[in-house]
């Protein structure tokens, strides 16, 4: 069966589909660590295009591989946390050197567990195949077989998704055998009455309820994705929007994955609160590098908010301003050591020309109960609404991870309506609660800042930061596969705990 005719393979990051083929475009796009350093590749996968469902032997053919150039099969799309990439079972071939190199990782690492380079003298554009029979993978390259490397799970879990990178052309992909080719699933999921963005939409003051989503899964697990279409009416996308993502290289955009998040909002009803435009993390190697920071950071906001610009209603403009162990309260970042203090000026009049109808945030985390970074916080937005620069709202994270983290709600309505009275909007943007096993506790936390929200006026959305523990971020990923977390309401199997309960109670 041919995979390219009739196939979405234009929302694929890095790919534009030509006469001859889909024309793929190296990204470099990679993992950061906080600091800046390059921590693990992050090559695109075809999320919205086709994948296979694979139920025996199968062989998939494709044509146009060249040096440095590789397609890369995935038993599952790999799962994205903050400064993490979760390796799936892969099978990645490519022509390096002359030699065909068939890399394979079993998803117990991040690196590959097996790695062979086969025959000699291939150069041009090679035809490859990757056969699978009886639980052995071979590899061919213009039709002759070069070896065999080891399964590691690859074809385990019954899909196989497609990846690619480097600089050419794929002319020709195709599978036989087993298999069944399976576009991208319908976005549209089945409303409920007894949801939460239901219950909130019918408040006498309706509120938004939301959650940071990604991309992978929201394609690959359909269990996750009818979960965020049937119970959120704001979406988040959790990485998807932030630097290292959007705009690897200089002047290189990847807007597929953000692009499919705001594709799905849109199938159901839901208001994109798009994050994030300005950080000090989450930076490709370039950003931090560049002598003209300016330069970069107004280029980058017209960029991306001009990209989604009518289609998305909020944007998260700065995240993460305060250090008030400073003596002016801010992080000195490298923002900061380019601009001054300026730099969150800038930013919102930037992200104000590229997009004159989004509600412009600043997202600040730990500013919850009373204390320097609180004051920090008030400081600052005061003086923006004083000097006219265009801000709307501030969101509080809320994230507890620890019980000196949890905050009495009274304080937080405080703090509420002290932001009202600078004329601003509110908005819990990414909490999550560790419950260390008391759900009750968890419960109670997530309860009483929604019935804060519910009952301000100025607040306008409860956000969590994910809804499931399979997927959230506080995971321990310092094993592989990563051992789930369990901040969020929705446990790993995506049953629902007593923190939704409580919450929907919150709504009736």
């Amino acid at each position: 069966m041919d995979l390219l005719a009739g196939h979405d393979w234009s929302h694929f990051a890095g790919a534009a589909p030509t006469g001859s083929g889909v024309r793929i475009s190296p990204l470099d796009r990679w993992i950061t660590a906080t600091e800046g350093a390059r921590l693990q590749p992050n090559p695109p996968v075809n999320l919205a295009g086709p994948h296979l469902e694979v139920s025996g032997d199968v062989q998939v053919d494709f044509t146009g591989a060249v040096n440095g150039a590789y397609l890369q099969l995935y038993a599952k799309p790999p799962v994205i946390y903050d400064e993490w990439r979760q390796e799936r079972p892969s099978l990645r071939v490519g022509i390096v050197g002359g030699k065909l190199e068939a890399a394979v990782w079993d998803g117990k690492s991040t690196k590959a567990v097996e790695t062979k380079k086969l025959g000699s003298g291939l150069s041009g554009e090679v035809a490859v195949s990757v056969r699978r029979s009886g639980g052995t993978i071979t590899v061919l390259a213009n039709g002759k077989s070069l070896g065999t490397v080891g399964e590691h799970g690859v074809f385990s879990a019954g899909t196989l998704w497609f990846g690619a990178d480097g600089s050419w052309t794929l002319k020709s992909l195709s599978a036989s055998g087993s298999v069944r080719a399976v576009d991208a699933p319908g976005w549209h999921q089945a409303p409920s009455s007894n949801s939460l963005r239901a219950k909130a939409s019918a408040l006498p003051r309706p509120i938004g309820i939301g959650a940071a989503i990604a991309s992978g899964p929201l394609v690959e697990d359909a269990a996750y994705r009818a979960i965020a279409g049937r119970e959120f009416n704001a979406l988040t996308p959790e990485n998807d929007m932030k630097p290292q993502f959007v705009q690897p290289t200089r002047g290189v955009f990847a807007f597929a994955e953000a692009d499919l998040l705001v594709d799905f909002a849109r199938a159901n009803g839901m208001a994109v609160h798009a994050h994030t435009l300005v950080w000090f993390e989450a930076l490709p190697t370039w950003m931090r590098s560049a002598s003209d920071k300016k330069t970069v950071l107004i280029d980058h906001i017209k960029a991306v908010a001009g990209h989604f610009a009518g289609r998305v209603a909020e944007w998260d403009v700065v995240n993460e301003p305060i250090n008030e162990d400073n003596s002016d309260g801010l992080e000195h970042n490298l923002w900061y050591q380019a601009m001054g203090k300026d730099y969150i000026t800038q930013a919102f009049k930037a992200a104000r020309q590229a997009d004159p109808h989004a509600v412009l945030y600043l997202n600040e985390y730990g500013a919850e109960p009373d204390g320097g970074r609180w004051d920090a916080l008030y400081k600052l937005v005061k003086e923006l609404k004083v000097n006219g620069v265009p801000i709307d709202g501030v969101g509080l994270q809320n994230h507890e991870y620890e019980k000196g983290d949890r905050t009495p709600p009274e304080t937080f309505r405080k703090h509420v309506k002290a932001l009202a009275a600078l004329g601003l909007k509110v908005r819990i943007s990414e909490m999550d609660v560790v419950s260390g096993g008391d759900d009750t506790t968890q419960a109670r936390e997530f309860a009483g800042k929604l019935a804060v929200c519910r009952d301000e006026p100025n607040c306008t959305t409860f956000g969590m930061w994910g809804f499931t523990d399979r997927y959230g971020s506080t995971a321990n990923t310092d094993v592989t596969p990563p051992q789930p977390g369990d901040a969020l309401p929705w446990t790993a199997n995506l049953t629902p705990k007593k923190a939704y309960t409580s919450m929907a109670n919150e709504l009736k």
